[in-house]
Order: C-alpha cells, then sequence, then structure tokens
C-alpha cells in the first residue's frame, strides 16, 4: 500500500461552526507519524481563529481513534538516526498537544475505537471526551518491556487516580469505553452508533455559551488543578477581572436579560447571545 501523502495524514470537515479533525491513517489504526504530527499542528493553528469555527472535534478515520504512536516511523526509523532525530519527533509531537491543551476554543475527543499509549496525550489535551461503549483504551507499553512514557503515566493517573493509574499501566490489560467513563478517562460512554450524535450534540451546547468566557474557564480549569488554594484562588480573582475587561458587554447583557428582561434563568441555559441593547 502506498504511503498516504503528508497533507493526507488529517481529514478535516466543518458544518455548522464544528470543525471534526480526524486522524485519517486508517490502515495504521492511526498511529502518529512523524507527517501526522507536523500536519496535525497546521491544521489547529489554521482553524483556531477562524470565524466559521466555534468548537473542534478530534476523531479517527475507520475503527481506532489513535494507537498511539507509529512504532517503525516514530520511533525506529528515528532512533537509528541519532538522538537529534527522535527529539525532533517529540517536539512535532508533543507542539499540537500543547497547542490544543490551551486551545482558544472548545475541543471534545471522539473516540470512536482504539486509544493507545501516546494518544493519551492528545486524549488528555482535549476539553472533553465522549467514547464509543466498545472503545478500547491501553496502555500496553509494559508488554513490549518500557514505561508508558510521552506523559501517558501523568494521564492516567490525572484522571483515573493512584489505584485505578496503577493497575491499568503495571498490567497492561484493556478497558472499554464503559469503564474508561466510569474512571474519568473520559467523560462518558455512549453506543457507537450514538457516537457522532451525542458529540454534536454537547458542541451545539458549547456554541451557545459566551466564546471568551469558555475560553477563560477552560483555561482556569486546567491552571488550578495544580495550585494550592489560595493561589487558585487568588488567579481566579485576577482571571475574572480580565475576563471583564476583555469582555465587559457579554456580562452586562446577561445580566440585563436577568434582571430587567427576566428571560435568562442561568441554571437552565446560557444567555441569549444574538439578543443585542435596544
Amino acid at each position: 500500500m502506498a504511503e498516504r501523502a503528508p497533507e493526507d495524514t488529517v481529514a478535516v470537515a466543518i458544518e455548522d461552526r464544528i470543525a471534526c479533525v480526524r486522524f485519517n491513517r486508517p490502515e495504521k489504526r492511526n498511529c502518529m507519524s512523524p507527517d501526522l504530527n507536523r500536519r496535525m499542528l497546521e491544521v489547529l493553528v489554521d482553524l483556531e481563529f477562524r470565524d466559521d469555527v466555534g468548537v473542534v472535534v478530534l476523531g479517527g478515520e475507520g475503527t481506532a481513534w489513535s494507537a498511539g504512536m507509529d512504532l517503525k516511523e516514530y520511533f525506529r526509523e528515528n532512533e537509528e538516526k541519532g538522538l537529534w532525530a527522535t527529539r525532533r519527533a517529540q517536539r512535532e509531537a508533543y507542539s499540537w498537544w500543547e497547542r490544543l491543551r490551551w486551545y482558544e476554543k472548545p475541543t471534545i475527543a471522539m473516540v470512536n475505537g482504539w486509544c493507545f499509549g501516546g494518544a493519551y496525550g492528545p486524549l488528555f489535551a482535549c476539553d472533553l471526551a465522549v467514547a464509543a461503549e466498545d472503545a478500547q483504551f491501553g496502555l500496553s507499553e509494559i508488554n513490549w518491556g518500557i514505561l508508558p512514557g510521552g506523559g501517558a503515566s501523568k494521564v492516567i493517573a490525572e484522571l483515573t487516580g493512584f489505584r485505578n493509574a496503577m493497575y491499568h499501566a503495571m498490567m497492561g490489560e484493556n478497558v472499554d469505553g464503559r469503564k474508561a467513563a466510569e474512571w474519568g478517562l473520559v467523560n462518558e460512554a455512549v453506543p457507537a452508533d450514538r457516537l457522532e450524535a451525542r458529540v454534536r450534540e454537547i458542541a451545539g451546547v458549547l456554541l451557545g455559551k459566551n466564546p471568551h468566557a469558555l475560553r477563560a474557564t477552560k483555561w482556569a480549569v486546567r491552571r488550578v488543578r495544580e495550585m494550592t488554594y489560595d493561589n487558585a484562588e487568588d488567579y481566579l480573582i485576577r482571571a475574572q477581572e480580565a475576563a471583564n475587561s476583555f469582555d465587559a458587554e457579554g456580562r452586562k447583557e446577561a445580566t440585563r436579560q436577568f434582571i430587567d428582561d427576566k428571560t435568562f434563568k442561568p441554571g437552565l441555559g446560557a444567555y441569549d447571545l444574538n439578543k443585542t441593547r435596544d
């Protein structure tokens, strides 16, 4: 089978302000090659400030989300070239995961199949994650004699807790989407034939929120996780002040709809972004 052109390793479709970005190496179970990693960064940079994109969904073509790093192209071939090549490949992979963690717009991982090893990096980078019930999650590194690197050990410990992380990493056993949801590795699991519809439903809700508030909120939650309470409290006060100064009109409009118009109940949904002051 001929190798895909670098630009074809990632597929992009935009509909109703939802950009669906898919790993596109189904013949390799969407494992991440240097070409794919470089292309993914280009795609994310292109989409980040487009007016026709409000939410980014990360999916996978075929039967896998991503089987992790490409053992031949990412590991073996770069190791044969020397440390410089390995370091460059790492930087190309980690750079788009980092961009995704601090993305300007909300992101959703749509895990339709295999999610292994290095794929835990972009899984964690997405703000929300929904999996098919029969999706398979695994840290199989222990089975071939290495530790789960590239952030994978951090991700599993961060999202699932100490005991689950130890079992998952030391045993090398897979868990399905249901168990992944139970552990907190994803937000929820749904039947495979409902996966895309559920993700689009969540994306639709996010599109109805104030985009500036969404950005500030997702960054705040990521930042405070490693802060003491006092540091987090101080940071959040300053972050709120900055958000208000940047988008004061949005906050004023929501307050007006609540107090004056009595058309908005914050416990039941977002204020109407399309309604403007008379």
